[in-house]
């Protein structure tokens, strides 16, 4: 037993005096002669040895009353196995991702409900001058009282990311590391590992709190896709839906009803088993041209955080294919195909607002090329256009392509000298079935088939996408990063004598696929609420006032302007705090909506498999002594296990008790006196 303020002993001095007054109280009997004690009625009188028993107890009361309150002021306490913690402040993290609206297994609601119980008796292990903070967005520390109020107040959040993110979160901040740290978790494997643990800081005590979930299955979506890279209006297209089962259980029959709209387009049932994946292949049709808003309701229950999920679907519009050369030859390949939009524009145009829409711009053997053509397709790539430049044969059109290549930011490119003969024309080599550029090309192609030729008037090092090679080696198609867009080279003109690449059946796929690749969505299916940026491409600039300038994400009643910044054609935005809730929001500005965007909860949060309590012990290891794992559910609270084990069993309660226990027998002892014994008849004469 120890003493919190040990100098209180000093009281048991007082002792002495019930003593003292033990001692003056005795007194000596004296015997009193009476004449006559005939007529004198027999009474029972206490004896001496009963009054010496009775003062004895009273002093013994006395006694007990001074050594119990001396030992009240000392504070007395059962020193704690573990040693006491040096600090007077708590930090404390509550994990609230939404993988804690599952249900508990030793109580019943939510695990997040059990966790706020929990979090909530912390102060009772520590004194009342104690400071707590909630991590990892402390901005204060708290009293007792107020970090009560702030911990009932936690909600479930969406744009919370992992356990291992949110101490990563923390260790970046420069947390005081002297500090406990109390962490009240599900601990998801997905979310939390060994890593996590390496990273905890070895100078701070850290208190691991499991919190158990019930075994449970739950079906979510996992992702939704398409096969074509185009969807078309009016056009059947096969939607994949991927389901699958983070819980525990198997799920026998699970329904998902999708709708587009408002309007139910497919109901499906399936069984998927625990921790497995099941696709399912639904026809749909799009009948308007605008983006359609989607979602996928999966009965699913008692875990039902995830049960719907939210996705756009957007028609494809034409890819604009500008061809900037002497004629429109391009406008067979691309005027007859309603996927694409050609324009053909001449060197010498005036108006460059026609490349600023592109999608492809195609330079064809154009010469010259003027200051203000080049500056137009700098900027249309830039703002992520795709440029494919076919060089001239002119010798003198050279300076101004090499000009053009340095402005676009390309690495250096060597022009080739032609004999005086005429070009020498070399085989290009067939492609690798594994480039990914010609991918399903050769489908339709005998690959045994002669190659294309061509002579080529240009030569570079290195190129970021390789697309075509000669057979020498040499590169004859490959792609450069510009900005936010591509540039694709070729090495040799079009025309004849240089090429006969146009005569090909190769240049079909090969001119199609530079077009379809150039083609980017301006918007994804879905998004997830903890992601930290959002890039959207938005077709032009919406009309409105210079005050309006600003996009604004609505949802209902819901208004959230996010963080945003618009590069051309981009706009970035991050997704606003307080945006905790999944659905569907429309991007405005003013009055105008220009998109409709999805947001879900991260599929890493439908994983509930956790760490059991063992599995947390063993990943610790005996290492890591700072760090102690805290089971509940066994008829002690997390602060009752503290306190037994960091603080002590405090004893001031059952000096207290003993006090008031002394002073009640004493004065029952001081107003108890035996009664006289009956009368006897008197003796007859």
């Amino acid at each position: 037993m120890v003493f919190t303020y040990p100098w209180f002993l000093a009281g048991l001095v007082a002792v002495a005096v019930p003593i003292a007054i033990h001692l003056f109280e005795l007194r000596r009997p004296q015997r009193v002669l009476f004449s006559n004690v005939e007529f004198l009625r027999e009474a029972k009188l206490v004896t001496a040895r009963q009054r010496r028993v009775k003062h004895w107890l009273v002093l013994l009361c006395r006694i007990g009353l001074v050594c119990f309150l001396a030992l009240l002021f000392a504070q007395p306490f059962i020193p704690a196995p573990q040693g006491k913690d040096k600090t007077g402040d708590v930090e404390v993290l509550l994990d609230n991702t939404p993988s804690m609206k599952q249900r508990a297994a030793r109580t019943e609601g939510a695990l997040l409900d059990y966790a706020i119980e929990q979090a909530t008796e912390l102060p009772l292990a520590f004194p009342t001058t104690t400071r707590y903070s909630l991590l990892p967005e402390a901005q204060k520390a708290l009293s007792g009282a107020e970090y009560r109020s702030a911990v009932e107040q936690i909600q479930i959040d969406g744009q919370k990311g992992s356990l291992s993110t949110s101490l990563a979160s923390m260790q970046g901040r420069g947390q005081k590391k002297e500090l406990p740290l109390f962490i009240f978790s599900d601990f998801q494997k997905k979310g939390f590992s060994s890593q996590s643990v390496a990273e905890l800081d070895t100078t701070r005590q850290v208190f691991l709190v499991p919190l158990v979930g019930q075994q449970e299955a739950n079906v979510f979506v996992d992702s939704v896709w398409v096969d074509d890279a185009f969807i078309r209006r009016n056009a059947d297209v096969e939607l994949n839906i991927r389901l699958r089962n983070g819980g525990t259980q198997d799920a026998a029959e699970c329904q998902a009803r999708l709708f587009i709209g408002k309007q139910q387009a497919a109901v499906f049932q399936v069984q998927v088993l625990a921790q497995q994946a099941t696709t399912t292949r639904v026809r749909v049709r799009l009948s308007e041209a605008t983006t359609q808003a989607c979602h996928i309701e999966v009965d699913d229950f008692p875990v039902d955080f995830d049960n719907t999920y939210y996705f756009t679907l957007q028609p494809a519009s034409q890819i604009s294919v500008v061809e900037v050369a002497a004629d429109d030859q391009l406008n067979r390949l691309y005027g007859n195909e309603p996927l694409f939009e050609y324009k053909h524009v001449q060197p010498q145009i005036a108006d460059y607002r026609t490349l600023a829409g592109a999608n492809l711009i195609i330079l064809r053997e154009a010469f010259p090329l003027s200051v203000g053509l080049r500056e137009g397709i700098r900027k249309a790539v830039q703002e992520g256009a795709t440029v494919v430049i076919v060089p001239s044969a002119v010798d003198r059109s050279r300076s101004e392509y090499s000009a053009f290549f340095r402005e676009l930011g390309l690495g250096p490119l060597q022009w080739l000298q032609q004999p005086g003969s005429g070009p020498v024309l070399q085989e290009v080599a067939m492609p690798s079935s594994q480039n990914t550029f010609f991918r399903d090309v050769f489908a339709g192609i005998n690959r045994q088939a002669a190659m294309p030729k061509a002579a080529p008037v240009l030569r570079w090092a290195r190129s970021g996408t390789d697309v075509l090679r000669m057979r020498s080696g040499e590169e004859y198609l490959a792609g450069f990063s510009s900005g936010l867009g591509t540039v694709y080279v070729f090495a040799a003109p079009l025309s004849a004598p240089y090429s006969d690449f146009t005569q090909h059946a190769l240049f079909v796929p090969v001119m199609y696929r530079l077009a379809m690749l150039s083609y980017q969505q301006e918007q994804q299916p879905a998004y997830r609420l903890n992601q930290q940026r959002v890039a959207l491409r938005l077709s032009k600039a919406p009309e409105g006032k210079a005050g309006e300038a600003v996009y604004r994400l609505v949802q209902d009643s819901l208004v959230y302007i996010p963080a945003q910044r618009r590069q051309g054609q981009i706009l970035y935005m991050d997704v606003p705090l307080g945006m905790q809730k999944p659905g569907l929001y429309a991007l405005q500005r003013g009055n105008q909506t220009l998109a409709t965007l999805a947001f879900n909860f991260d599929k890493r949060e439908s994983d509930l498999r956790s760490y059991s309590v063992a599995e947390l012990k063993q990943m610790i290891g005996p290492n890591r002594p700072n760090v102690h794992v805290y089971e509940t559910g066994e008829g002690q609270t997390v602060a009752a296990r503290y306190k037994a084990d960091r603080v002590g069993v405090p004893l001031w309660r059952y000096c207290l008790w003993g006090a008031l226990a002394c002073l009640f027998l004493e004065g029952i002892l001081l107003r108890w006196k035996r009664r006289a014994a009956p009368e006897q008849e008197p003796l007859a004469a």
